[in-house]
């Protein structure tokens, strides 16, 4: 038995899934003052449950890229040029939407601050160079180029000086990451990130390729021809390797996700090999997966689920009128405060409306998988 049905890997749209589902859950609480500290980022160096579900979405779309190209390649006979045509047209388009979301509604936009990195851009790009060295490079190669990303990063953030700050400063306010976002993004960042870094900035999206090679690993050893047993057991050997040598190495640098430190991504990628393995470890090697099925039905429409909410979000934030003493009142303040707020605890409330929203695009998406309607960008 190899773990596979059908030669493919249900496990990774249970896991793509819930990674999606903690970014909606995170992304819309009914009021960010008032939200459970696990269910908010680390405010600088550390982490949370929140800093896992980035890096797990980055890690599953390394895990998909040698099920996805060899299968094109095969239907190909080999020729790479339409996967190459492929991979810009996907990388195009996740860019576009990351725009639009970062840009919509358009009206009233001040566009002398609008942010132009984002989400979907940091997948747009990650997904890019990481499907490039897939197409390359061996296993070897790719194992170089991870280890030089993050040793040449790590020793960017503490070697190379920072004016005004000099070299090694770690801070939100002095860190080489934000000087280069300042240097090359201006005010186009994120106006509530803790210093001048974007936390999908320019030079932290290096390493963050790393996540998804990582998962690329992993794709190609659920992939091979080993027992079920072995793929299980490498799981989660590789997995303890990379968490404890993340934590270890964490003294000398940082957890940090708005840095996306060399540390974190060693860390994250142990964590994710370890849930991936417990979700092929019931999904498919036990078929014990009537827990999955939300997860399953988010994970095979993952990019719908995340860009629809995010503009569902941005609509209930838009709408707005007139209420008492001439204050705007939005839909969702309305929506929020009549169905929750009045009658709940403030962070029960708060967590109470997040479900809700992750709960609403659940049910959008069951309606396609119903349909067997799967939308690949």
């Amino acid at each position: 038995m190899t773990g596979t049905i059908g030669g493919r890997l249900r496990a990774l749209d249970v896991f793509r899934g819930a990674a999606i589902a903690g970014m909606i859950l995170v992304n819309n609480p009914g009021d960010r003052g008032s939200t459970y500290a696990p269910l908010l980022h680390a405010e600088w160096h550390g982490w949370t449950p929140t800093d896992l579900v980035f890096p797990f979405f980055l890690f599953a779309v390394g895990v998909a890229i040698p099920y996805a190209f060899a299968r094109r390649l095969e239907e190909a006979g080999g020729e790479r040029g339409p996967l190459y045509r492929q991979i810009v047209r996907r990388t195009l388009i996740l860019l576009a939407l990351g725009l639009l979301l970062n840009w919509f509604p358009f009206v009233g936009r001040e566009w002398s601050t609008a942010r132009l990195p984002g989400v979907l851009q940091r997948i747009a790009l990650v997904y890019l160079f990481a499907s490039l060295a897939f197409l390359h490079l061996e296993a070897r190669g790719r194992l170089m180029l991870s280890t030089g990303l993050l040793s040449g990063y790590w020793l960017a953030l503490k070697l190379v000086p920072v004016p005004g700050h000099g070299a090694g400063d770690l801070s939100a306010a002095g860190n080489l990451a934000g000087y280069v976002d300042a240097a090359l993004l201006g005010d186009h960042v994120w106006r509530y990130a803790p210093g001048p870094a974007d936390p999908e900035g320019v030079l932290s999206t290096v390493p963050a390729v790393v996540s998804a090679l990582a998962g690329i690993f992993a794709g190609e050893w659920l992939r091979s021809g080993r027992e079920a047993r072995d793929k299980l057991i490498g799981l989660f050997v590789w997995g303890g390797l990379l968490l404890a040598g993340g934590l270890a190495l964490a003294g000398w640098m940082p957890l940090n996700k708005n840095l996306w430190t060399s540390t974190y991504v060693v860390f994250t990628s142990g964590f994710a090999l370890v849930v991936l393995a417990v979700t092929f470890y019931f999904v498919d090697l036990r078929q014990r997966d009537g827990w999955a099925l939300p997860f399953d039905v988010l994970g095979k429409n993952s990019i719908v689920a995340f860009v629809g909410s995010g503009f569902m979000a941005r609509l209930l934030a838009r709408i707005r009128w007139q209420g008492g003493e001439a204050e705007a009142v939005t839909l969702k303040s309305w929506l929020y405060g009549g169905l929750l707020a009045s009658w709940l605890p403030g962070k029960l409330a708060s967590l109470v409306w997040a479900l809700l929203f992750v709960t609403v695009w659940l049910g959008l998406m069951a309606v396609l998988y119903r349909r067997k309607i799967f939308i690949k960008i």
